[in-house]
């Protein structure tokens, strides 16, 4: 990553570093001489104070170990020039310092000496100057004691000078190492930082790829894992919310499409009951206005108007009866109560109630009634669909007009079947002989009465129970087929 945190936290750190090495070093070079000029005159003070408060009993051995331990602590060398004598009368120097020391003290008595003045009090001064000779700075006091003899110290400020080379080579060096390991640090605290920042921002990816099963595992009681629990939360809120859209859009679109299908099947069914209303309508008025104008006189002829009135009329009643059930079964008005009864029994019970169209049909009806079958399912509807079923193959009847009614039972369902001989259903009409008001022979449906409502309501019945249903050709007749649950 270009501008990744882990390489600005690296950069800034070794700038940082950097940046106060660099501050050190310059404070040491600048400020740690006059630092240490500063902490020398203390020094120099203090010898003073030993000289001027044993100046009369100065060659005690007590006061010279006195001057001899604080002059070696402080690197000073001092002389005490008898001004009476006119010569160095004590000191603690070699031989040569001590030269020149009373060269140094001579050239202050005379104004000769030249240096910077650091400090000035009523008995002494204290100069910083430098040694023609060597090139070499000294931190120098020189005055006058309360005996009359005059005074002179020095302290080499060379010492310093390597101090601070040594020093910032030293710190030179430490900041090296300390740049090292400092990286390396950098580097491993930086990578604990980032990675579960890299995790949440994968993690933040997939939510908005709506992948909410990715969750935050790194943990952790800081700011990071509190951010991590918080997203966890939120895909849960976020994946909550979607489902509920998701629901909420499915149902909308559910009820959208429930609108256009009733508004289409409205539409059809005004269409579908109109057109198969005008001709028994047009015939009942026909034969109404017949028999009020008296175009027959017989008697004969007047029962046959009446006959042709009353039968569409029936037929018409019969129609909206179906169509009254149909939309019951359609929009779920109708429901469905399980029960347990013989289904044996029940298709009996059809057959027997229609012995008469049997005979008029001159129809065979084979059907096995010696074993019970008992089935969970609304008796009710399940009449109607064996009605539907075996009107269905007592009009569509031919050849040797049989039909075979058979129940086939296992373990979990019972499958009842309706065979007729007669002529198979056109493969292309198949697929639509369960709509509303569709009929492959329209002239033979227009025969026996039939308006295209009986199968659309076996196909709602088995629908609304959640069951098979289906048709099969065969070389001399057609199959129609149910299953129920035996369990």
């Amino acid at each position: 990553m270009k501008h990744s945190i882990r390489k600005q936290m690296l950069v800034m750190f070794v700038g940082l570093i950097l940046a106060m090495l660099f501050a050190i070093l310059m404070v040491n070079n600048v400020f740690l001489g006059e630092y240490y000029v500063s902490q020398k005159k203390p020094n120099l003070i203090a010898v003073y104070e030993i000289l001027e408060s044993q100046n009369d009993d100065l060659y005690n051995n007590v006061t010279i170990q006195r001057l001899l331990d604080e002059s070696e602590r402080a690197n000073i060398s001092f002389g005490i020039y008898d001004v009476y004598e006119n010569k160095m009368k004590a000191g603690f120097a070699t031989a040569h310092e001590m030269d020149v020391l009373e060269n140094q003290l001579k050239g202050y008595l005379y104004g000769k000496n030249e240096g910077e003045l650091l400090d000035k009090a009523d008995n002494y001064e204290i100069w910083k100057s430098k040694d023609v000779k060597s090139r070499s700075s000294y931190l120098e006091m020189w005055g006058q004691l309360s005996n009359g003899n005059t005074f002179i110290m020095r302290s080499p400020l060379e010492s310093i000078r390597e101090s601070v080379v040594l020093s910032s080579k030293f710190l030179a060096y430490v900041g090296v190492i300390i740049i090292a390991v400092g990286i390396l640090l950098v580097w491993l605290f930086s990578k604990k930082i980032t990675e579960p920042i890299l995790e949440l921002a994968a993690l933040s990816e997939r939510m908005a790829e709506q992948d909410f099963e990715v969750k935050y595992t790194s943990g952790g009681e800081n700011e990071i894992g509190v951010l991590g629990r918080n997203f966890n939360t939120m895909s849960e809120k976020l994946e909550e919310t979607i489902s509920e859209l998701k629901n909420a859009n499915y149902e909308l679109k559910q009820d959208i499409e429930k609108k256009e299908k009733i508004e289409e099947m409205r539409t059809e069914f005004i269409g579908n009951v109109s057109h198969e209303l005008k001709t028994p309508i047009a015939l009942i008025q026909g034969y109404a206005e017949g028999l009020k104008e008296g175009v027959n006189s017989d008697a004969e002829s007047r029962d046959f108007y009446c006959d042709v009135i009353m039968d569409e009329a029936g037929k018409m009643n019969r129609m909206v009866k179906n169509l009254l059930t149909l939309n019951q079964l359609e929009f779920g008005e109708s429901d469905v109560q399980f029960d347990r009864f013989n289904i044996v029994e029940l298709i009996q019970g059809v057959i027997q109630s229609c012995e008469i169209l049997i005979q008029q049909k001159s129809a065979e009806v084979r059907f096995d009634t010696g074993t019970p079958v008992y089935v969970w399912a609304d008796e009710y509807k399940v009449e109607q669909v064996v009605r539907n079923y075996f009107s269905n193959a007592l009009n569509h009847l031919d050849g040797k007009r049989v039909i075979d009614i058979k129940v086939r039972k296992d373990k979990k369902i019972a499958r009842i079947s309706v065979f007729n001989t007669g002529k198979p259903i056109p493969e292309e009409d198949i697929g639509r002989i369960w709509d509303k008001f569709y009929k492959v022979d329209k002239a033979h449906t227009r025969e026996y009465g039939g308006n295209g409502i009986g199968l659309s309501i076996v196909k709602a019945i088995m629908e609304a129970m959640q069951k098979g249903y289906g048709v099969r050709n065969y070389d001399n007749g057609v199959e129609f087929w149910f299953e129920l649950d035996v369990k």
